[in-house]
């Protein structure tokens, strides 16, 4: 590339902390938010190895978009670089969930922040329904990947199979499909353009060629990988041994390292796994307030998985012990940061200089299409979840040779959210307004029902 310097690693900062602080509208706004000020207009690195890596962050558990900084900020300036860009592209929305967090804990019951929160609940709801759609498009192509959706979907809403197994039946299905020559598991990843200008690797600073230090270092990969560990599970372990297991910041720092090795198919699909076990099983809060979250984490900049601090937040809140509730629940919520992201950094640092073997890996890729499927399953699953508890203020539940089933009650509708739902969903499939627009919307119509007296 001439005419252009190879910038520092102080001027690299500066770029990470921007995208940081612009890092709205979830995995697809970011990833082509990236496109543009990294391929663009930085010119760092080209279109083709911009795909490349978005490629391989696809293939992992985590959200995809905060791993692809790490990765181009370990490509640009090493494991340093690497470190500065996934920090800093979680700062803000750490920031923002955690004062979000303080305000519902403390004001959550006030009229306003109630009626803001009621119509966050119907926008949210719109946009897992876009979710649904949008991935479902792509990822179901075939008779067999829609079978796998169907069969993941009927799994987790209707006899409650947890998240981790759906994941792993579907990667083996794929596995198997694939080494058996089924031309259902072709692999379909995309590598197509992302944003509007494409850009030649050989026009850009990195080049075409690859940077000495991603070049296969087995004595340096296998250190790095033993320092994030001790960082993530260090931590884990002590407090399963001075806390005991049944203490809330253990059962936070365990269930949520579990969750961050499980997380194929992104936030969405996650959170039906989170919510069935944060409310079902841990009781840390209720459906509702689940939705919430979403909220927050859909309405500030950061990876959508952010919403899971909220959650660490509410059950340490709820169960601080001997600690202020405040205290307890802000160290609840940076515990489950902590445990959520860690992994992230041991994924790019240990697998990328792998990358050009597992590209190309037919029978890997084939794996990841049937849990893309599976997740279309398991978004479905969220959204009829949600939905029931935002339409109906009365779930039972029904259950017999295995089939565990919330039924809603008819005659519990509530009007005024299926109205705004209605709402939220013509504006995103009608209109095309994007999901902040809607937020914003549904977020002013809740304040405006509560404050003329329709939301009681």
């Amino acid at each position: 590339m001439q005419n252009r310097n190879y910038p520092t690693l102080g001027q690299a900062t500066r770029i990470w902390a921007r995208i940081g602080l612009l890092s709205f509208g979830g995995p697809a706004g970011q990833i082509a938010m990236m496109h543009r000020i990294l391929v663009e207009e930085q010119k760092w690195l080209g279109e083709k190895r911009f795909l490349h890596a978005l490629n391989y962050c696809m293939l992992l558990p985590g959200p995809e978009a905060q791993q692809l900084a790490v990765y181009i900020g370990w490509l640009m300036h090493r494991t340093a670089g690497g470190i500065i860009a996934g920090v800093l592209f979680v700062i803000p929305g750490i920031v923002a969930i955690m004062a979000l967090s303080w305000i519902y804990a403390i004001w959550g019951n006030v009229g306003i922040i109630e009626g803001l929160f009621f119509g966050l609940k119907a926008a949210v709801l719109a946009i897992v329904i876009q979710a649904v759609i949008r991935i479902g498009g792509r990822a179901l192509n075939n008779g067999a990947m829609m079978a796998i959706a169907a069969g993941a979907f009927i799994a987790i809403f209707g006899f409650a199979v947890p998240f981790p197994i759906i994941i792993l039946a579907a990667g083996l299905i794929g596995f198997l499909g694939a080494r058996a020559g089924l031309s259902a598991f072709e692999p379909r990843i995309s590598r197509g353009e992302v944003g509007a200008t494409q850009i030649a690797d050989a026009d850009t600073l990195l080049g075409e060629e690859s940077p000495a230090h991603t070049h296969v270092d087995p004595g340096g990969a296998l250190r790095i990988s033993i320092v994030i560990i001790a960082l993530w599970l260090v931590p884990v372990a002590l407090l399963f041994a001075l806390l005991g297991p049944d203490h809330v910041f253990s059962q936070i720092a365990g269930f949520f390292s579990v969750m961050a090795i499980v997380t194929f198919g992104g936030a969405y699909a996650v959170l039906a796994y989170v919510a069935q076990e944060a409310v079902q099983n841990f009781g840390w809060l209720a459906p509702g307030e689940m939705l919430d979250g979403l909220g927050m984490a859909e309405t500030t900049p950061g990876p959508l998985i952010m919403v899971t601090q909220f959650v660490g937040f509410m059950g340490a809140f709820r169960a601080p012990g001997t600690l202020p509730p405040l205290l307890a629940g802000t160290l609840g919520g940076l515990l489950t940061t902590w445990v959520t992201f860690a992994p992230c950094f041991l994924w790019i640092f240990l697998g990328a200089p792998f990358i050009e073997r597992l590209r190309d890996n037919t029978v890997l890729t084939a794996a990841l299409s049937a849990i893309t499927a599976a997740v279309v399953g398991v978004i479905l699953n969220l959204a009829v979840w949600f939905g029931m508890h935002v339409l109906f203020s009365d779930v039972v539940e029904f259950s017999a040779l295995g089939l565990q089933l919330d039924i809603p009650v008819l005659a519990s509708i509530d009007w005024l959210s299926a109205l705004l739902i209605v709402a939220a969903m013509a504006a995103i499939f009608r209109f095309g307004l994007g999901p902040v627009t809607v937020l914003a919307g549904c977020a002013a119509a809740g304040i405006v029902f509560n404050l003329t007296g329709f939301l009681a």
